[in-house]
């Protein structure tokens, strides 16, 4: 399986409608994200196909790995490298089922330590806390204290991402705490120059590793 770490930036479909969508991404991979998830939740599957299709092999081109959001179905059609799952999509143990061994899953936790706990009991690659700070594209998500990526560090020893409101200024407190992986929407696709905003929290990636080879 390839390193869970770094830079993962979702997408938005109202932050790259149409053709953005693929110029959009490609910016914030040259930028330095290490994992893309495409998430959109229209009914319009033609299209979602087409999409996830292209962005698929834009990161099989750059060496990215790429997530499919809840549709499981989808992931599989396609062959991406694997699924996210929230509370109400497909049981983990399902969803490897479908997909494989070799699969990449991801489960969101928000702040329930016990259904991480849960989730990697059941075989998920990574985990999900957040919203770590206020979120513009999920308003209303529910808060997650910083000591469960401390605790999760301690005692999953798996893959933690971290998500919520995160900015260049405060994601190195998460990489601090124990979360490998920095998952973005608004904070790269939002910006007026998408490489360049991938470029700063890639930076915070090189002085954590920077800071942990010196201790």
């Amino acid at each position: 399986m390839p390193q869970l770490s770094g830079l993962y930036a979702i997408t938005d479909a109202n932050l790259l409608p149409g053709a953005k969508l693929l110029s959009g991404v490609t910016d914030a991979i040259a930028g330095g994200a290490r994992l893309i998830q495409y998430r959109d939740k229209s009914d319009d599957r033609p299209r979602r196909l087409r999409e996830a299709t292209q962005l698929l092999q834009l990161c099989r081109d750059n060496g990215v790995i790429f997530i499919i959001n809840d549709d499981v179905a989808l992931a599989a059609e396609i062959g991406a490298d694997g699924v996210h799952l929230g509370r109400d999509d497909t049981d983990v143990r399902l969803a490897r089922q479908r997909l494989g061994r070799a699969a990449i899953i991801g489960v969101s936790c928000y702040n329930d330590w016990q259904r991480a706990v849960t989730a990697r009991r059941n075989g998920a690659d990574y985990i999900a806390f957040g919203a770590f700070f206020a979120s513009a594209t999920k308003p209303q998500a529910v808060s997650a204290d910083i000591a469960l990526l401390q605790r999760g560090r301690q005692e999953l020893g798996m893959a933690q991402v971290a998500i919520g409101g995160i900015t260049p200024d405060n994601g190195a407190e998460l990489l601090a705490a124990g979360a490998g992986i920095l998952a973005v929407v608004q904070g790269v696709f939002a910006q007026p120059d998408i490489r360049r905003a991938a470029e700063s929290y890639a930076r915070l990636f090189k002085s954590s590793q920077k800071m942990k080879d010196a201790t």
